[in-house]
């Protein structure tokens, strides 16, 4: 099993895929080891969309679904899957009856999305797999080529699959620009 600070070190954005499938078993591997990232108030709003269709994907590859971004049509053109990380709306970073709990109002579901992206990449590359995480998509254009039912969001599409390639780390600033001691 890897060690936490060397899959950290050692993930990267991987946006060339093998054409290898990636098998439903490890898939189901990954999201139970997501499923472990924190949320606000254990509320756990994380949902995985997985497409492994290949004319669903190509579908989800087009300069409407990503934004003229040509980069990110390539990407999902060449991932054997695709995953959508999807959150359920209106419950991170609210009370009971509704109202806000702090200042930061509803943004604390991006942020626990941007955890559960984070700790389902870890997860993928523990297993070998490559993912990037996309933020530059069209959310309704994507949630309709899916048909994401009501109440759901489009926090970041991931494609994932067996790297074809192996970048290396860029250059990391120094910790002490990086910290500071109050």
């Amino acid at each position: 099993m890897m060690e936490l600070g060397q899959g950290i070190r050692e993930r990267r954005s991987i946006r060339k895929f093998q054409e290898t499938p990636v098998e439903r078993e490890v898939l189901k591997e990954i999201v139970e080891t997501a499923s472990y990232a924190p949320s606000w108030k254990n509320t756990q709003t994380a949902r995985y969309y997985v497409v492994e269709n290949r004319e669903l994907i190509e579908k989800l590859a087009t300069k409407e679904c990503m934004m003229g971004f040509d980069h990110n049509v390539n990407i999902l053109s060449g991932a054997p899957a695709v995953v959508l990380l999807v959150t359920v709306h209106g419950i991170s970073g609210f009370e009971r009856d509704g109202s806000y709990s702090t200042a930061k109002e509803d943004r604390w579901e991006v942020f626990d999305a941007g955890i559960a992206a984070q700790t389902f990449c870890l997860a993928a590359h523990e297993k070998g797999l490559g993912t990037v995480i996309m933020g530059l998509f069209d959310e309704k254009k994507v949630a309709e080529t899916v048909n994401l039912p009501e109440g759901l969001r489009i926090a970041a599409v991931i494609p994932i699959g067996y790297p074809a390639v192996q970048p290396k780390a860029p250059a990391r600033k120094p910790v002490e620009e990086l910290m500071t001691i109050l």
